[in-house]
């Protein structure tokens, strides 16, 4: 139900002011005909020598801006001067609730406040690089065997640690995008959000997803993870039945399983070669809003590049091993996106930390808008480039095949 924007505004402006109870908020969007002073700005309380401040952090268009401001007076005049700003839309954590608060076209505020299933507690660090989503010692790292039985990270697993870290910070981000901008639907306890995880193996970053979404975010989510080898289905459901987690896991290969009802959020991370096509065209089959993709590796474009002859005048690209290699990444990943593209889904292609077994870090985030792309200069410069080095992009085969 719609409510007056000041009575929504002035309720989170009392969340956002009480330093007991602020886990993090940020603002976002711009409502219709304005544009804000920041595309973003978040919130956090941090404890300095000098006592508690409220930290601001604001960006424009290039760089972040940092300031902190004293508890009282200064903070609530740093509050004001945002909540004045036309952002379209505010997120506010607290220890035990979320709230999202979108401007509609009519500048009335839609508010959802969901309830988190445990209080949680904020982190007050003023050093951000300590500050974590998860921390090393939740039950989730102990039972995954990346933290040891007292709560401590084990030396060996930092990468690994390190990695869901990464991948968690740009899950929140791309969830927190595509809701506030109505591409992704709000789930609800009767109908949470349904996230498949294809290729899941060992299951780390699924396991790290259902925990950060549930117990931080206060998201209910129905997760299922897929993978072809009957060891990981009885290796991570032995860890569901462990940490409570409802999740499921299923055997079966990433271009057959079938999951109803559909998967609203796609992962992929690391999927092998074309297994990240299979990926992305089950993602597509399903009307997916949500896609994450890092791919693993890319033979097949490779072993492309080394049987057909290289067109002038980009012999010198070729002619090394290890540039060739880096060229099939780029190709792939560049008809990976523009393919996704056509299909009707905004791509971003981001940097992603790499995996123990590769050291490509870059990750495919779609988002479907719903408006496919049936000509023009997408479809031209993506005919152009496959024409120019004769490849013929798995993915493209992959989707030429469910339209028929």
């Amino acid at each position: 139900m719609n409510e007056p924007l000041l009575r929504a505004l002035n309720r989170m402006r009392g969340l956002i002011l009480d330093p007991d109870v602020l886990v993090k908020a940020v603002a976002s969007g711009r409502q219709k005909g304005e544009r804000p002073t920041w595309r973003r700005a978040e919130l956090r309380y941090v404890d300095l020598k000098a006592g508690r401040h409220l930290q601001v952090t604001t960006y424009d268009d290039t760089q972040a801006h940092t300031a902190n401001h004293a508890v009282g007076d200064a903070a609530r005049d740093a509050v004001d001067a945002l909540l004045d700003e036309p952002f379209g839309n505010w997120h506010v954590d607290t220890t035990s609730q979320s709230h999202q608060v979108r401007v509609t076209k009519k500048l009335e505020a839609v508010v959802h406040t969901t309830d988190r299933a445990a209080p949680v507690e904020a982190d007050r660090g003023h050093d951000r690089d300590k500050a974590r989503l998860l921390p090393e010692d939740d039950p989730v790292f102990v039972a995954l065997g990346i933290s040891d039985k007292d709560g401590r990270l084990k030396p060996s697993r930092q990468a690994k640690y390190r990695q869901v870290e990464e991948f968690l910070r740009l899950l929140d981000s791309s969830i927190t995008d595509a809701l506030e901008k109505g591409h992704l639907r709000r789930p609800t306890a009767e109908d949470p959000l349904r996230i498949a995880d294809l290729g899941c193996g060992n299951a780390y970053l699924t396991f790290a997803a259902d925990r950060y979404l549930t117990s931080v975010r206060g998201l209910p989510v129905r997760l299922v993870g897929v993978d072809v080898k009957e060891q990981s289905r009885d290796h991570n459901s032995a860890v569901a039945a462990d940490l409570g987690v409802a999740a499921e896991f299923v055997v079966g290969t990433i271009g057959g399983v079938a999951l109803d009802p559909a998967p609203e959020l796609v992962l992929a991370l690391h999927a092998c070669d074309t297994a990240t096509d299979e990926a992305l065209a089950q993602a597509v089959r399903w009307g997916a809003q949500l896609v994450l993709a890092a791919p693993c590796c890319h033979h097949d474009v490779a072993a492309q590049l080394r049987k057909a002859p290289t067109p002038a005048p980009y012999a010198m690209l070729t002619r090394h091993g290890i540039l060739r290699e880096r060229l099939a990444d780029t190709l792939t990943d560049a008809l990976r996106a523009s393919l996704m593209r056509q299909q009707g889904y905004r791509v971003d292609v981001v940097q992603f930390v790499e995996s123990q077994h590769t050291p490509r870090n870059t990750m495919l985030r779609a988002v479907r808008t719903g408006a496919p792309v049936k000509g023009g200069s997408v479809r031209k410069e993506y005919d152009d480039l496959v024409a120019t080095w004769s490849l013929r992009p798995r993915l493209a085969e992959l989707l030429a095949g469910q339209q028929g």
